[in-house]
């Protein structure tokens, strides 16, 4: 539907014909990022509007529609101090130094928090296994929102358990919810993946993994530059840009070696650097092993180029982190699936070494070829894993992508209703639990336990009391979400210990 009399430049939007999930023809709205003129026809790479990233791609001229072209806007240049012009900000810098204004300078590593809330009286909360349907709650849902979740956003709030309701069985029945209400299942969108502890979205952290500032995006950076990558028996087509050398981006496929991640131009390279390359394994310490599943725990300063390495594949499915070659302040955990061939990459995450903010993951990451097959939630236990073994309760780095978004809110809900399902009464009295304990038993951060609780609107007020009801859709989810959930981590096959980084200079 192109028009060859219309000149198509970059920045404009049109709509732009695709195949939608059930293979129909569908025109979103597509901004024209690039435009090429290779011998035959010219291509054009887009993005589509309110689509992930990973969907761009280069498109021929037949599936542009010319008719509801819209060209891009001139913006109005206004004179700065030193005489030269400069364009006005967009809304996302404004947004972003206003939320610069609202966080407290005090010091580099504050930087990322919220603001501090008042505290407030403690409060508690019970778990009730069954509610009669005919009781409805005094106050409404809104009311009972508003008393609750501030409540418990206090970080320095403690819970103490309160009589809990008579019951006569162990039938779990749920309290009904205001007319047009629904109960929420997993799931999410990116537009959830600022932090989930409050609706404060933080500032960008100037240590870690670095959150990347999206102002700073650029169309370079915005084009996928790698074409194809081949590792192993695995062939992937990324879905972001990463900075790979730009000689090596121009090629049909990008060859890496599957033990030490080095990226060679051909396949010739890549077979002589095999008869040279020693490893089978990823290097450091095999810290775990059941099976064919092994992870190895390896420290960014004495191993850098594999993790530079690793960080540079990773950028290719991975958007919302800034790639640095300063891998010192890291140690990288890579989970790795064996044969008689050796150990092949399956997945990783990295942490910081020290973390400030008690962060326990600062990336992570299944290749493509692994997903959808648990390997992700297994990598996230492992992380809670370490963290037991640490003494500590940990929460990723935020935010996060969409795809783990959904991993974490996935594995913080099955893990906290395995807890809750697993109480037992004392004494003929209903079970009880606080907050603090869940998250001591689990390492999970109390901020990522109460956002899970109101994520499945567990949570709800009766006759001045906060108690958690388990509806019998959700016990059923539950326990089938836990049958098709076959990997889990045996903490007995963990050699694990714990170093104090803090007493080792710089690293």
């Amino acid at each position: 539907m192109a028009d060859s009399s219309v000149e198509i430049i970059e920045g404009c939007r049109l709509p732009v014909l695709r195949k939608n999930q059930e293979n129909e023809d569908e025109w979103p709205l597509a901004e024209i990022l690039s435009v090429k003129d290779p011998p035959g026809r010219k291509l054009y790479y887009v993005h589509y509007i309110d689509f992930n990233k990973r969907l761009d791609e280069w498109v021929t001229p037949d599936r542009l529609d010319l008719k509801k072209l819209q060209f891009p806007k001139k913006e109005a240049k206004t004179p700065t101090k030193n005489g030269l012009s400069s364009v006005p900000g967009s809304p996302e810098r404004d947004v972003r130094k206003s939320l610069d204004l609202c966080v407290p300078a005090a010091s580099a590593p504050s930087r990322g928090k919220t603001l501090p809330t008042p505290k407030r009286k403690a409060e508690s909360v019970c778990l009730a296994t069954q509610v009669s349907a005919a009781v409805t709650p005094g106050p409404s849902a809104e009311e009972s929102q508003a008393s609750v979740y501030p409540a418990l956003r206090d970080s320095s709030f403690s819970i103490q358990p309160l009589a809990a309701l008579s019951t006569n069985g162990t039938t779990r029945r749920l309290i009904p919810l205001p007319p047009g209400r629904k109960r929420k299942t997993c799931g999410g969108t990116d537009e959830d993946s600022q932090d989930s502890s409050d609706g404060i979205p933080s500032a960008p952290r100037m240590t870690g993994s670095l959150v990347s500032d999206r102002s700073h995006d650029d169309i370079v950076t915005r084009m996928k530059n790698i074409e194809c990558i081949e590792l192993g028996r695995h062939r992937l087509k990324p879905w972001y840009f990463s900075p790979y050398p730009q000689e090596l981006t121009g090629l049909p496929i990008l060859y890496l070696c599957e033990y030490c991640l080095k990226y060679l131009k051909s396949l010739k390279c890549l077979q002589r650097h095999l008869t040279k390359c020693n490893l089978r394994h990823p290097p450091g310490n095999e810290i775990y092993r059941k099976g064919t599943i092994s992870f190895f725990e390896i420290d960014g300063r004495k191993n850098k180029s594999y993790s530079q390495n690793l960080c540079l594949l990773a950028k290719c499915f991975l958007d919302h982190k800034t790639l640095y070659y300063d891998t010192d302040p890291f140690l990288f955990y890579v989970m790795t699936e064996y044969d008689s061939k050796g150990f092949h990459i399956v997945g990783y995450f990295s942490k910081e070494k020290e973390s400030t903010e008690d962060y326990n993951v600062a990336c992570i990451l299944t290749l493509p070829p692994y997903q959808r097959r648990g390997y992700g939630k297994l990598l996230i236990e492992f992380s809670y894993e370490l963290s037991k073994v640490e003494g500590k309760t940990g929460t990723p780095e935020k935010p996060l992508s969409d795809l783990g978004l959904l991993s974490y809110r996935s594995y913080w809900t099955q893990t906290i209703l395995e807890i809750l399902m697993n109480l037992e009464p004392e004494d003929g009295e209903r079970p009880q639990i606080t907050i603090n304990e869940i998250s001591e038993i689990t390492s999970v951060k109390k901020e990522d336990v109460i956002s899970t609780l109101q994520y499945l609107n567990l949570i709800n007020y009766y006759k001045g009391q906060y108690i958690l009801t388990l509806s019998e859709d959700i016990v059923e989810g539950h326990e089938r979400a836990m049958q098709k959930r076959h990997l889990r981590i045996d903490s007995k096959c963990l050699h694990f210990t714990p170093k104090d980084w803090s007493k080792r200079g710089k690293w």
